[in-house]
């Protein structure tokens, strides 16, 4: 099919995926259980931290950091001591993510929420900047710290040429706007325009096989090469396509 009509296609999955009932075998569910911002956050970012492979088995573990947080994760983390999570020490929460990680997850989002109300100010961009490759990377220093954790392998660098799927996944859920009720669109000083698409093997197969990127390999290159061709057909909501593209790769509808 030519350009165009990819577009017309792409838009009618976008349109098809993007609805509520997305939501419930979806990681997103998770943040889904609340609506104070800040527990919405943390739930999203902690749930996005550990999305990889089957999403059964994330939902599963995301609600095991919820119990842990006795299900309200910004009282949790504002009242938790750091002597009190010892108990994690011997933890598993989700494959290579241990409790030791999330132990230190818990206190670097602990001395954040000390400082400032939300996460949203550690993600934006600087005059100039059209994507958040450089902003992904400034919160990667800042939340890891003075005294780096092995927990830091949980959080990508696209100063190393990570495509940061998750952190994208987590940025277009707390940015991204529309009346489906999928997407949160609590963070209003972050302008949508500038997403990308989660770049996973699904998307990233799928973009592939509608010869949307040419590049092999699922990393920040690709993501911009992915770019360049989403923001000509929606340059204010690039990232909807997420929907079309993720669902084609998990339905087998293409």
């Amino acid at each position: 099919m030519n350009f165009s009509d990819l577009k017309d296609f792409l838009d009618e999955k976008a349109d098809l995926y993007n609805n509520i009932d997305f939501i419930a075998n979806d990681p997103i569910s998770i943040p889904h259980r609340f609506d104070l911002k800040q527990d919405v956050e943390i739930a999203g970012f902690l749930t996005a931290t550990i999305s990889w492979g089957n999403r059964k088995s994330i939902i599963n573990d995301a609600e095991k950091m919820l119990e842990i947080m006795e299900n309200a994760p910004y009282d949790f983390i504002r009242n938790v001591s750091e002597k009190e999570l010892a108990f994690l020490e011997d933890k598993s929460i989700h494959r290579t993510f241990t409790g030791e990680d999330f132990r230190a997850f818990i206190l670097h989002l602990k001395r954040i929420y000390a400082e400032k109300e939300s996460l949203e100010s550690h993600f934006a961009l600087k005059e100039g900047e059209e994507n958040f490759y450089h902003a992904l990377e400034r919160f990667r220093q800042f939340f890891i710290g003075e005294n780096p954790h092995r927990s830091r392998k949980h959080v990508s660098s696209t100063y190393k040429n990570s495509s940061a799927k998750r952190l994208m996944m987590f940025l277009r859920w707390m940015i991204r706007q529309d009346s489906r009720g999928v997407d949160f669109g609590i963070w209003t000083n972050i302008d949508q325009k500038y997403l990308s698409v989660p770049l996973d093997v699904h998307t990233g197969n799928i973009s592939r096989k509608l010869s949307i990127i040419q590049r092999k390999q699922n990393d920040w290159k690709t993501v911009e090469e992915m770019d360049t061709v989403l923001r000509k057909w929606d340059s204010k909501d690039p990232a909807k396509y997420d929907f079309a593209l993720f669902g084609l790769g998990v339905s087998g509808d293409f």
